[in-house]
């Protein structure tokens, strides 16, 4: 017994000349740890990971490896490892999933610009590949029409429209136009009663017909004569008298002279 013990001391004793700052009280997830350096190994299935703080580093246990980081599974020990420099997140040491600011993602790699065939998404930051318009096939011609009618006309105008299915991306083709005319040509046909237009039935009421404006014409066949005063009689009387005597005079004068 007193062998056994002695054993167990001097084992105590070279473990502690090893690892003199080796703690067994450790928190956090440490299966080791230093007052110094923090973890040093962790628990079954948690990851080691270095923080930096001011100029030293600090062994920390964590669950999963935070962001910018990749974790890898060994025999003896988890471990975080960093990622590239223009990667924010990565999925291993060869693939990125998500680029720092400035770089743009393919195929788990940074870019400083996309490939040839594909583009730049300033929303997702990542190449993608460039859109084209696409438009729908064209409608039928719509009948021949002449400012909004189809009656009492001869030449007018036919349209024809499409629809844009897909918008292009900023590299992608323009869309075409969406709508088209052409000149037509109808046999004249008289509108309907009900189908004249506001403008016809206004230039109606502007023009009256001819049988209206004789009617509006003052006529004063039919008015009987205004009424005379006998002073005006007697002047008109005498005026015929005056009229008698000189032709009577002129004809006398004239067979003296003969």
């Amino acid at each position: 017994m007193e062998y056994i013990g002695s054993q167990n001391a001097s084992r105590g004793r070279r473990q502690r000349r090893m690892h003199p700052n080796v703690s067994q009280g450790c928190q956090g997830g440490c299966a080791t740890c230093s007052d110094y350096n923090g973890c040093l190994s962790c628990k079954p299935k948690l990851f080691f990971v270095l923080e930096r703080i001011g100029m030293k580093q600090i062994g920390v246990c964590l669950s999963s490896c935070p962001s910018g980081y990749y974790g890898t599974r060994y025999p003896d020990i988890n471990k975080c490892t960093k990622c590239k420099a223009d990667c924010d997140t990565c999925f291993n040491k060869n693939f990125c999933t998500k680029c720092k600011s400035g770089f743009y993602l393919h195929l788990g790699k940074c870019l400083d610009n996309c490939p040839e065939g594909l583009e730049a998404n300033n929303h997702t930051m990542e190449c993608v590949s460039i859109v084209h318009c696409e438009a729908s096939e064209w409608s039928p011609w719509s009948p021949c029409t002449k400012k909004g009618k189809t009656c009492g006309f001869k030449r007018g105008t036919e349209t024809r429209v499409r629809e844009i299915i897909q918008h292009p991306s900023a590299k992608g083709n323009l869309c075409p136009p969406t709508s088209e005319a052409r000149k037509c040509t109808v046999q004249r046909k008289k509108c309907p009663k009900g189908e004249r237009g506001r403008k016809g039935r206004e230039r109606k009421r502007k023009k009256p017909n001819k049988e209206e404006s004789k009617d509006a014409i003052p006529d004063n066949k039919g008015l009987e004569p205004s009424r005379e005063t006998p002073e005006q009689r007697e002047n008109k009387q005498q005026q015929k008298k005056r009229k008698v005597q000189d032709k009577q005079q002129k004809s006398v004068s004239v067979s003296t002279v003969h």
